[in-house]
């Protein structure tokens, strides 16, 4: 049977590593965990359940595609590699699930699953990352972190991007489909995920983080995240600057502007209801989510930023 190793990332995860790497003991050849600086225990609790520890030099910009990249290049003569946020606990039964699907389609180069919160209703934002994380099964464009990955394929592309600081999942399976590769969601569940999102101010910086991932991946391949750019540009930047004007010369434009966010939030909260939450839920989600194209805005407004600068990507934290 082809075997398959484990690669998990994090930082001061605490309980929420101990349990991920217990969910994947037993039932990976090997286990390397990456740790970019934490100060707590994490590193001596990989260690005791027998998994290879990589220090990350810290000196070097962090990003979670640079911490992929060193797990598997930890790795010995990998074959099939699955890739685990830190913050993540493994479903039973999806490793073998998985393995046996890719093997049996030589033509994908990736498979991953459904992931889901741990704590879904700890809060508003939780509850909004469960939604997320929740797209349809079949053949996808992109995928998160978690994802199993035929090892030849990923040295192939050579792994990901070190220098993309958010979306570097979605920039890696971009390279893997303009290769001629496919990518499926299968539909499982893969992983249970603990966002400990609690406060407004770390769903803010979440979204700067999105918007920066929007700006970085769409300026290495403009037609990605086409879409996304251009509601960011509308209801982040041309209607609030509008809105300013109007309230120098006339408030019928300022009315006008409301009457489109009012139409943009009602539209936003439909959609979130077709894809099955609660009416209620549906219209508390909808204000985050128009809300964030201006923290949207200001991420993609740094990496531009970053860029014309020739500055460092550095990450944008929330936890």
């Amino acid at each position: 049977m082809t075997p398959v190793d484990v690669v998990l990332i994090g930082r001061n995860e605490g309980a929420r590593l101990i349990a991920g790497l217990a969910s994947v003991a037993g039932q990976a050849r090997q286990i390397v965990y990456v740790d970019s600086g934490s100060t707590d225990t994490s590193c001596a609790e990989a260690k005791a359940i027998g998994a290879k520890v990589v220090d990350l030099d810290m000196s070097v910009p962090f990003t979670a595609a640079r911490a992929r990249n060193a797990g598997f290049d930890a790795l010995d003569d990998p074959q099939i590699v699955l890739f685990i946020d830190g913050d993540c606990t493994l479903v039973p039964g999806f490793l073998d699930k998985a393995r046996d699907h890719l093997l049996a389609h030589p033509g994908h180069g990736l498979v991953t699953g459904w992931r889901s919160e741990i704590h879904r209703d700890a809060s508003l934002y939780n509850q909004l990352c469960d939604w997320e994380w929740h797209r349809p099964a079949g053949i996808i464009a992109a995928c998160g972190g978690d994802m199993m990955v035929r090892a030849s394929v990923w040295s192939e592309l050579g792994g990901m991007d070190a220098t993309v600081i958010a979306a570097e999942d979605d920039e890696f399976c971009t390279r893997m489909s303009k290769a001629g590769w496919v990518l499926e969601r299968l539909p499982f569940d893969m992983t249970r995920h603990d966002a400990n999102m609690l406060r407004f101010g770390q769903w803010w910086r979440r979204a700067e983080r999105t918007g920066h991932g929007f700006a970085q991946v769409g300026y290495l391949h403009p037609d990605y995240f086409v879409t996304e750019r251009k509601r960011v540009l509308v209801y982040g930047l041309a209607l609030p600057v509008l809105f300013s004007i109007g309230l120098f010369t006339t408030l019928w434009l300022c009315l006008l502007v409301g009457a489109l966010y009012l139409l943009n939030y009602l539209r936003t909260a439909q959609g979130l209801q077709r894809d099955n939450l609660p009416k209620a839920e549906a219209f508390r989600h909808a204000v985050l989510l128009t809300l964030s194209k201006l923290p949207n805005l200001i991420g993609m407004a740094r990496f531009h930023l970053r860029r014309l600068r020739g500055a460092d990507m550095r990450i944008i934290e929330y936890k």
